[in-house]
């Protein structure tokens, strides 16, 4: 899932880790014991008032005395009298940073029902403060690349020579983790997680791929969750190849959806009249920058940045603006921070767990041959993404772990979950969230009809939330209707406006 890198994620994307004189020493797992988080790496959350602690884990469950990894989590106590239990939260990714996310919810959830729960996350297996933290060819991401789209041998060989000296690079380095990364494995590390905290039952909040490891987790282990809320669920036939290709389609749409809205604002961002128009100066853009990049900035690089309104609205104003100073004055500062805030260039610690993840979760073709023939017929209908996503997920040709079969989802056994989903999101498309709601009897759907930002519940749209709040403090969820379809719907947040200059 191309953006699901910069994007399905609520946190930050962190720096890369690094060794640190000042970093506290991993303690064993005889106990959590709670102190000082790892600043060096998150210094924001000096503030938030989060504790962290460490916790040694299995490396291969199936053969537990062979070694471990140790997670590193944090914790934001409850503050009020009515305390409901742990909510443990995840960010998405896979492969996103999840310590800061605590204090990025708790005070979000209207009514203060936030303070009624210990919020509790961690940087999975692989990532950011967990040891050992993945970090396969530093720079991966850096600018300016090849242009995604296959328009001669010599940047189809650019690319897979790329992608797989990448998958090369991981396999070399870490050998036993690449085989013991798979989504199945976090979700037992979030059961060691529960036991540590010494509690029978938690809640879980995911968001994007966070939906599918909550589905993993109540699979596997129903009788020990109390509460499930799932953003922007994950369509578990589709693991993971078919994700990809559904976001294609998915992609395509959302972006057209933002070149109107650019046309509408004409006469602020000077781009075209209409959302063909907005097109076409987005080809002539990329056709130029492959010609001749603008410093850091290639097709590739402002094609990602351009990605990014295809999956939030949030941030249209300011990519809109930062497109209108790169065309109508060369300024190519604002859109290559744009890029920056979307790739993290120089930190391909998410992109390798990213990779991890989702190249063993499921089996991914190892044709070439296929992929080619696959994508070249996706790239007619759907131009904007198919490369691009096709290549992110390329070193999948030539991973050097072993493919596996996607479990088989069971939410017959889960007592209680809460579904949002915007009815146009992209990342994570919205029949995903129909076909769980199948899988799980005891699901209701809040639907946000014609939205299509992903993941973005507790964001202030006080229909959505507060059906959140509610659900986290009594347990009532909107009542489950007949049929296939949502159970509530909520009007999604409006389209942004241009500030003024």
């Amino acid at each position: 899932m191309a953006a699901l890198l910069s994007a399905l994620l609520l946190a930050v994307p962190q720096p890369a880790a690094a060794a640190h004189p000042h970093a506290k020493p991993k303690a064993r797992s005889a106990g959590l014991r709670w102190g000082l988080c790892p600043y060096y790496l998150y210094p924001d959350l000096r503030h938030t008032g989060e504790q962290c602690a460490h916790l040694d884990v299995p490396l291969d469950y199936d053969h537990p005395r062979s070694g471990h990894v140790t997670l590193e989590l944090s914790r934001l106590r409850h503050t009020s009298a009515h305390y409901k239990g742990v909510i443990l939260t995840n960010p998405g990714g896979p492969g996103a940073p999840g310590l800061d996310l605590p204090a990025s919810l708790e005070p979000f959830v209207p009514g203060g029902v936030g303070a009624d729960y210990d919020w509790v996350s961690w940087d999975p297996r692989g990532v950011g403060a967990s040891s050992p933290a993945m970090h396969c060819e530093p720079g991966y991401f850096k600018g300016p690349r090849r242009n995604y789209k296959p328009t001669s041998a010599k940047i189809v060989k650019y690319w897979l020579t790329r992608t797989k000296r990448y998958a090369a690079a991981c396999a070399k380095k870490y050998p036993r983790l690449i085989n013991n990364i798979s989504t199945r494995d976090s979700a037992r590390d979030m059961d060691r997680i529960r036991r540590a905290l010494g509690v029978n039952k938690i809640s879980f909040y995911g968001f994007s791929y966070g939906t599918y490891l909550g589905e993993v987790y109540s699979t596997l282990f129903p009788s020990h969750l109390k509460y499930l809320v799932l953003d922007s669920t994950v369509d578990p036939r589709r693991v993971w190849w078919g994700a990809n290709l559904d976001q294609d389609k998915a992609f395509q749409r959302n972006i057209g959806i933002f070149f109107a809205w650019v046309a509408s604002w004409n006469n602020v961002y000077h781009l075209g009249s209409s959302a063909q128009e907005v097109s076409l100066r987005y080809n002539s853009e990329l056709a130029e920058l492959s010609v001749k990049p603008k410093g850091k900035l290639g097709p590739d690089e402002f094609a990602d940045a351009i990605t990014e309104a295809a999956y939030y609205r949030f941030g249209w104003t300011q990519l809109a603006h930062a497109w209108h100073l790169l065309d109508a004055k060369g300024k190519r500062a604002p859109m290559i921070k744009q890029y920056v805030e979307a790739d993290t260039p120089g930190n391909d610690n998410e992109f390798a767990v990213y990779s991890a993840v989702q190249c063993s979760d499921a089996h991914w073709p190892r044709s070439w041959a296929k992929w080619k023939a696959v994508n070249t017929s996706y790239a007619r209908k759907y131009p904007f993404l198919t490369w691009n996503n096709a290549w992110f997920n390329a070193p999948c040709l030539y991973w050097h772990a072993k493919q596996h079969h996607p479990l088989k989802i069971n939410g017959k056994h889960t007592a209680s979950v809460l579904m949002i989903d915007e009815t146009l999101d992209a990342a994570t498309p919205y029949s995903g969230s129909l076909e769980v709601r199948k899988l799980y009897p005891n699901a209701s759907l809040i639907a946000e009809p014609g939205g299509m930002t992903h993941a973005d519940s507790l964001s202030g749209d006080s229909c959505v939330d507060d059906k959140i709040a509610r659900y986290l403090r009594t347990g009532k969820r909107p009542v489950r209707r007949a049929g296939d379809g949502p159970d509530a719907r909520c009007k999604p947040l409006p389209n942004p406006r241009p500030h003024p200059a």
